[in-house]
């Protein structure tokens, strides 16, 4: 008894020891290695090497001005990161169908008579999701195009250079990366005032 308890102590401290600190310092330092971007988040740097976000997560925009995310459910106010997921509420839910009747109503005023993309009023799996569809870039470009007093051309060869096709032309869909495009625009006419 007390060797098969001596036996299962060592064996514990063994397995920590192996798999809870050298193994993920192996890994660790590996991906430090061969991937160090994207082993620490992708960040996107701004002026003066400020982060501004990351290239896997989405964040708010709101000004008419910039080009909008998807919906976020992670947290009370969206986009957190320490409590992604999805809303979970079924089709028939209540509190669904209110929130996206509003974003419907909200687009449409916006865009009369042009079909909304699904993704302008719904959320992502994780909430997080950086990125739209081409249709919903183009979809806002219009309303950008007005608040920024720029030609509405102008606005679209800027969301086609930003576009992104699928992964090795066959994984994902395409799309457009919203903070990536958003500092794009910056870059060519110029940061908005906040109102």
């Amino acid at each position: 008894m007390k060797k098969n308890l001596v036996t299962a102590v060592l064996m514990t401290i063994a397995t920590t020891v192996l798999l809870g600190i050298l193994y993920p310092l192996l890994v660790t330092g590996l991906a430090q290695l061969v991937f160090p971007k994207q082993a620490n988040g992708e960040l996107i740097h701004g002026k003066d090497e400020v982060v501004i976000g990351s290239r896997l997560i989405g964040q708010p925009f709101s000004g008419p001005g910039y080009f909008h995310s998807r919906p976020s459910a992670a947290g009370a106010a969206g986009y957190d990161a320490s409590a992604s997921g999805g809303s979970n509420l079924g089709p028939t839910n209540a509190q669904l169908i209110t929130r996206v009747n509003g974003d419907v109503a909200k687009l449409q005023a916006e865009n009369p008579g042009v079909p909304i993309p699904v993704d302008l009023v719904t959320t992502s799996a994780s909430g997080l999701d950086p990125d739209i569809s081409p249709a919903a870039a183009e979809f806002q470009i219009r309303r950008v195009a007005a608040e920024r007093k720029i030609p509405e051309a102008e606005v679209a060869r800027l969301v086609q250079e930003n576009s992104e096709n699928r992964q090795w032309g066959f994984l994902g869909e395409p799309r457009v990366h919203v903070l990536e495009l958003n500092i794009a625009l910056d870059a060519r006419y110029g940061r908005l005032a906040k109102k």
